[in-house]
């Protein structure tokens, strides 16, 4: 610890200093004219590791995973105007995902800011859309205010990401005795009204067809064994939100049901089929595309628990509204099922898990089955892909998911059981997997991490494998390479248009001249492989895995589409 108050101190100095104290000891960011003060500071503070990156939308999206997976406040530094404009597109995933960041960017000398210097805007509008609070430093003596508020808003729930923009003149002033002041933390672990609670308890156990959809919330708050309680207690399948960026429950768990779809006709004629939908912080609904059907059901009772007030109600009135901390609650509400269900839960719950189970355990050897069946075709279809990474990596893997339209599977034969073992791409940014990697990498260095990455999504930051390199993280990429953006080729096709009567796709295919993976990931100081048989990816896997080195391999698939 470090008093409070330090004598002749330096606005770099003093900023270091409170990150220190905040418990930051890695900063991600690519410097500029503007950072210079800052990185001079760096110099002599080795208590904050500085990950370099060689474009800034790398840099938030490490610092995003980071934030993730490490469960904290992540800091990234970015380069006035341009670097915060570069920024933009992953820090709307951060945003998305409710991720902790500190993001900063230096600032011009305020002394001439009035001429409209290059490269000069007045930052805070700029990001203000996607973060939580923005803000300028305008003087040292307040700077130790303004940081310690950032990162006590960052971290309050629901969490977000914050700017600060930094002045150079700021950094480089120096006083006497500055206040460093101290950190202060809004306790996280809600629990909802009690009444609120007794009310939903009774739903649950009234309901003959419930319906649990697990968000991110469940994972961040490292809930999922009390899901998977309440789950048991009231034999309910439960499903992923629509566009969900962790293991919010099992994925092996027998009640495990899949994701919620992402258009409103899958939507209705799901939750026709139940009297009750729970969402325990799941989205109700993030759509991927309009439609005149209204996905929910008449009818259909809705509880939602989420510690979010704002998403309570959002776009569909809930029966019971129940604002709260999954961790924190969801064992109340489970011991209110029990009361008015009995010790064993709902009488039907047994003969609901035995009929999940049986569901859950066909759906997974057909998929098995289509994957052999794909694995026969040249190229393989994606599913052999995802099918055959599974079977070699090791049970703690950590798998980063951005393969996109090749992502079916992915969550039925992964072995995903904990709040961190697995991520994927919320805001829909893509560009988000390969620098995300590095972020999971950073904050879970014991545990393998495989990225799953489409190669439409690989070339928006392949700088990401530079620092994969350079500071020597162990990741293995498989690139899904279908030479196109496919899931566009889709949704084209879907419109039933000139493109879909002519065959005819613009600018959708990535070809001529064919992108050289490998040889980009060598010129980048990565080892790279390329794979053509699907019975040559698990040992291609296997060989990364054991290098202990960051690795990519190149995987031809299938490029047809329906």
């Amino acid at each position: 610890m470090i008093p409070s108050a330090m004598a002749y101190l330096s606005g770099k100095q003093a900023f270091l200093e409170i990150l220190k104290t905040e418990g930051v000891s890695v900063m991600f960011g690519n410097p500029g004219t503007t950072e210079l003060p800052l990185m001079d500071g760096l110099a002599r503070e080795p208590g904050i590791r500085y990950v370099l990156a060689l474009q800034e939308a790398v840099a938030i999206s490490m610092a995003d995973a980071y934030a993730q997976a490490h469960g904290g406040l992540a800091a990234v530094n970015v380069h006035v105007s341009p670097g915060l404009g570069n920024a933009m597109g992953m820090l709307y995933d951060a945003y998305k995902a409710h991720s902790p960041l500190l993001l900063t960017a230096g600032q011009h000398d305020q002394s001439f800011t009035v001429t409209e210097p290059i490269l000069w805007s007045d930052l805070p509008p700029v990001a203000t859309p996607f973060v939580k609070w923005a803000t300028e430093a305008r003087r040292l003596e307040d700077l130790p205010r303004i940081v310690r508020r950032a990162v006590k808003t960052a971290l309050a729930q629901p969490t977000g990401p914050v700017f600060l923009s930094l002045p150079v003149d700021v950094l480089n002033a120096e006083r006497d005795n500055l206040d460093l002041l101290g950190p202060t933390r809004v306790a996280p672990r809600l629990r909802g009204d009690s009444a609120a609670i007794d009310a939903a308890a009774k739903l649950l156990v009234a309901a003959d067809t419930p319906l649990i959809v697990a968000g991110d919330a469940v994972a961040h708050s490292d809930a999922l064994a009390e899901l998977v309680e309440l789950a048991e207690l009231i034999g309910a399948p439960v499903m992923l939100e629509g566009v969900s960026s962790t293991c919010s429950f099992p994925f092996t768990h027998p009640l495990y049901a899949g994701s919620m779809p992402r258009l409103g006709p899958g939507i209705k004629g799901l939750l026709m089929r139940h009297d009750l939908l729970f969402s325990v912080g799941g989205d109700l609904f993030t759509l991927s595309l309009p439609s005149d059907v209204d996905p929910m059901p008449p009818g259909l009772d809705v509880v939602h628990l989420d510690v979010d007030p704002w998403e309570l109600g959002k776009n569909y009135p809930a029966a019971v509204a129940i604002q709260g901390d999954p961790k924190a609650s969801l064992p109340e509400l489970t011991e209110a099922v029990r009361r008015y269900a009995g010790k064993a839960g709902h009488k039907d719950a047994g003969q609901r898990r035995e009929a999940l189970a049986g569901k859950h355990a066909r759906e997974r050897d057909d998929l098995a089955r289509r994957a052999g069946d794909e694995a026969k075709k040249s190229p393989m279809g994606p599913l052999a892909l995802v099918h055959a990474v599974s079977q070699v990596v090791p049970d703690d893997v950590v798998v980063v998911d951005e393969a996109i339209s090749s992502s079916a599977g992915i969550r039925n034969f992964f072995r995903c059981a904990d709040a961190k073992s697995f991520f994927s791409l919320r805001g829909g940014g893509i560009g988000w997997g390969l620098p995300a990697a590095l972020g999971v990498k950073l904050a879970l260095p014991k545990r393998p991490v495989v990225a799953l990455v489409g190669d439409g999504s690989a070339m928006y930051t392949a700088q990401a494998l530079w620092t994969a390199a350079h500071e020597s993280l162990a990741v293995v990429y498989v690139i899904f390479n279908n030479a196109s953006y496919r899931i566009l080729k889709e949704r084209t096709k879907a419109l039933k248009g000139f493109s879909a009567e002519d065959d005819k796709y613009v600018a959708m295919d990535l070809v001529d001249p064919v992108i050289d993976y490998v040889g980009l990931a060598r010129s980048l100081g990565v080892a790279g492989e390329r794979v053509e048989k699907a019975a040559d990816v698990g040992p291609a896997v296997g060989r990364a895995l054991a290098s202990g080195a960051p690795a990519l391999i190149d995987v031809r698939i299938d490029p047809s589409f329906t």
